[in-house]
């Protein structure tokens, strides 16, 4: 084999084998399962769904921060918000502190349907993972804690 064509196997881009397009296809093969049955249900989208799982865990949030712990772009969870708002399944409060941002939190309606989405979404967990022993399953999430940091080495892990 000559150099050349060691170079251009070297360089080629097998998807396949790829990690971080692996990686990509199926997380939205994974949001997509839970989505089908949440939109179907409450007429959510992916980053509705995003902003309300956030914000269950950690209400009374700048969108700026939702941005952030979701890794979706500002215009997609501006967008996202706005229909949350709108549909009147978070509120917005202006914050105490400075009076010109605001903080974003469910509303009772929110909270209920934060409440039986998780349940969907565990159900779905359980079962993609159920393809895995336990000791498997420890080594996973050891795994992703350990990618997770190495992609995102400001500290959003």
């Amino acid at each position: 084999m000559t150099e050349t064509v060691q170079r251009a196997r070297e360089s080629e881009l097998v998807l396949s084998e790829f990690v971080p397009f692996r990686l990509s296809v199926l997380s939205n093969t994974v949001s997509e399962g839970i989505a089908a049955q949440y939109r179907e249900r409450f007429g959510l989208t992916i980053p509705q769904w995003r902003v309300i799982a956030v914000l269950g865990q950690s209400p009374d949030l700048a969108a700026k921060a939702i941005a952030a712990r979701t890794a979706m772009d500002k215009v997609a969870v501006s967008r996202a918000v706005a229909g949350l708002l709108e549909a009147g399944r978070i509120e917005r409060r202006v914050s105490p502190a400075d009076g010109r941002s605001s903080r974003l939190s469910l509303t009772e309606a929110g909270r209920a349907i934060y409440d039986e989405v998780a349940v969907i979404a565990r159900s779905y967990e359980a079962e993609l993972l159920s393809v895995l022993s336990g000791k498997e399953r420890e080594v996973l999430n050891r795994m992703l804690d350990r990618l997770a940091k190495q992609a995102s080495p400001s500290g959003l892990w």
